[in-house]
């Protein structure tokens, strides 16, 4: 319950007048701060539920700062900034705010964007108790189960993949032989399946020697402390820390995060989550894991009570039931690229909860899959999932299309009509393309989502409706908000959960399972005895191409051969936007510096990425490291572009 409000402001006349308008709104103000070390101060004589943050405050540093305070003591936040623009969204947006107050502002949108933030605070906070008693419940049950060392270790992983992200995990104590319960690993291969990777298993994997990978794992040598560390770090970690080296390197690593857990105050107990996207682990991750500490301390001489498992790739699930319906609501999503795998587990993670989601993602990526697939795995999947395309819908009728209307409301009105709010009562209503809304309709939008009930056009008697809103755009609504095309409040209304869809050229080794997949699919709708096959060429055609319609397009591509081809092989593919983007190359000679860009990207590209260190994109052009992030810079480059 948001009660006590600090206003952090710099601006004496503006702090006052926002005193003035709580106060009469019936909230308690504890303080005016005007910089960071006043604030501070009010923090520890009075705790308040809910800050009105300025950005810039007296002093050099500034309300961004002071966030990562307010974030430590799980205190909401709302920025007040006197411009709007790309630049300043974008930055608020990392420190993960509660809401967003352009200056000047009318009281109205204030106290709207309180209960805004007061409705995203309770849902976040419902959900980590919610997720939080589900993992100690989890926790709980492993130290039961009669399962082997390795099995238990992989239980225990798995109740933090919804969670934590990773693509690879490793556990122990820092011994991978000469234990009864050596230090064991976990490759990710699927949604609910994983390659355990025991001294054997590594040595194979790694194809390293044995004597050498005794030298680098017996001892492994771990970080001391819990930390998350980006690609970047990982390039300079110690020598020491070859083992963790040697798995970045394998496994294309771009982020791990650490977590020990001291043993009866006498050993440490080390967990290490690898993912291979960079920037995966944060702060609020090691909080969370902070938060089993104690019981992590009390269940791991528990699992220590067994024997070691011999099967390389255990399938064991808490609940078969539950599992079986998480690849029944993902089975229409095609892929088992890491990028798909941390999705899955996102969805799994808020679809049980009545939260908002914002689907975000490029055209053709599959946005209202997932959304089906988050109605499918929630309570409400017995009722309605409405979807509306807010891009389709002509601007005379997409008030009467949502609200529906009455009898004789407007010209043609020959009858009563339920709109898609009232249809998905009960259910879940998904808004396609809502970037593509008029403004003056966002405003209602977010009426009914503060007030859950609608007004059908020419009713004066409200309905009460119990609607979970899954809204998706490919736009930019920073972009959009900074423009003036989208309400900032209707933002931060519907942004609870955030869930990115990646863009196929970032997952191409989803490829060959979408090829698949197709060609069946095409087969049967022309009525072929054969699934054609495809060209070593031919794929790597597919596999080249960097797709700017996504999924959609592939599919429309892969239809196309198969009408075409006469033989039972597709030798080529015809992707009539590779020769028009060939043409439009070969029309003009390039500048020295957009060769230097494509040089550079070429390179890191052959790296993985890899800027720092030995193999790393510096020591091929031989140049600094520094030089070389400074020519990204001025070039333009950053991670979306060479990351795969």
């Amino acid at each position: 319950m948001i009660s006590k409000i600090l206003i952090v402001e710099d601006d004496v006349i503006v702090a006052n007048h926002l005193r003035r308008v709580l106060e009469r709104a019936e909230y308690h103000v504890t303080g005016i701060a005007r910089s960071y070390q006043k604030a501070v101060e009010h923090l520890t004589k009075e705790k308040p539920t809910l800050v009105l943050l300025d950005i810039y405050l007296l002093g050099e540093l500034t309300g961004v700062d002071l966030s990562e305070v307010l974030r430590d003591q799980n205190i909401p936040f709302i920025y007040l900034s006197a411009n709007s623009n790309e630049a300043v969204l974008l930055s608020a947006k990392k420190t993960y705010p509660y809401g967003f107050l352009v200056k000047p502002f009318r009281e109205k949108d204030l106290l709207i964007a309180i209960d805004i933030a007061r409705y995203r605070f309770e849902h976040t906070l419902e959900m980590a108790l919610k997720n939080d008693s589900l993992i100690e419940t989890q926790i709980n049950r492993v130290t039961l189960d009669p399962a082997p060392w390795e099995a238990k270790l992989l239980k225990l992983f798995k109740t933090f993949q919804p969670y934590i992200p990773y693509d690879l995990a490793v556990a122990g104590f820092g011994s991978w032989a000469g234990s009864p319960n050596p230090d064991c690993g976990f490759l990710r291969v699927g949604f609910d399946e994983y390659q355990t990777l025991g001294s054997e298993e590594m040595i194979n994997v790694t194809k390293t020697s044995r004597s050498d990978f005794e030298k680098i794992a017996v001892p492994a040598v771990y970080p001391e402390k819990s930390g998350a560390f980006d690609y970047e770090e990982l390039g300079s970690l110690e020598i020491n820390y070859r083992l963790i080296k040697l798995l970045t390197n394998k496994f294309s690593i771009k982020s791990l995060l650490t977590f020990n857990v001291e043993v009866s105050g006498e050993t440490t107990f080390h967990f290490l989550f690898f993912s291979r996207r960079d920037g995966s682990y944060s702060i609020d991750h090691l909080n969370m894991l902070a938060r089993f500490r104690l019981l992590l301390a009390n269940v791991i001489p528990a699992l220590m009570k067994c024997e070691q498992a011999n099967d390389p790739v255990i399938h064991s699930r808490y609940n078969e039931e539950l599992a079986s319906s998480y690849n029944s609501a993902f089975d229409k999503i095609i892929g088992s690229s890491h990028y798909l795998l941390s999705l899955f587990d996102m969805i799994t993670q808020v679809s049980p909860l009545t939260t908002s989601v914002l689907i975000l993602g490029e055209s053709g990526t599959g946005k209202e899959r997932f959304a089906d697939c988050i109605h499918r795995l929630s309570s409400r999947k017995d009722k309605p999932f409405v979807k509306v395309n807010c891009a389709t819908l002509p601007s005379t009728l997409i008030e009467s299309e949502l609200f529906g209307h009455e009898k004789g409301a407007f010209t043609g009105a020959t009858e009563k009509r339920a709109g898609k709010f009232e249809l998905a009562n009960g259910g879940t209503l998904f808004l396609d393309e809502i970037g593509e809304m008029p403004v003056e309709l966002q405003a209602k939008i977010l009426r009914v989502l503060q007030e859950k009930e609608i007004d059908r056009l020419g009713s004066t008697a409200p309905i009460k409706i119990d609607v979970r809103v899954i809204a998706a755009t490919n736009r930019n609504l920073e972009r959009e908000i900074s423009e003036g095309r989208f309400r900032l409040d209707l933002y931060y209304r519907l942004n609870v959960f955030p869930i990115s869809i990646p863009p196929l050229r970032d997952r191409i080794e989803d490829i060959p399972l979408l090829l698949t997949h197709f060609l069946q699919k095409f087969s049967q709708s022309t009525d072929q005895t054969n699934v054609p096959k495809v060209s070593d060429r031919a794929l790597q055609q597919l596999l080249n191409y960097d797709w700017p319609g996504n999924v959609r397009e592939l599919e429309n591509v892969i239809e196309r051969s198969v009408i075409l081809t006469k033989d039972d092989i597709i030798t080529a593919f015809h992707i009539p936007a590779i020769k028009e983007k060939y043409m439009l190359q070969e029309s003009r000679l390039k500048t020295m510096e957009e060769n230097e860009r494509d040089h550079i990207l070429t390179v890191l590209k052959n790296c993985h990425g890899k800027i720092w260190g030995t193999g790393g994109a510096a020591e091929i052009l031989r140049i600094p490291p520094s030089t070389l992030k400074s020519r990204m810079k001025k070039l333009g480059i950053s991670k979306n572009f060479y990351e795969e």
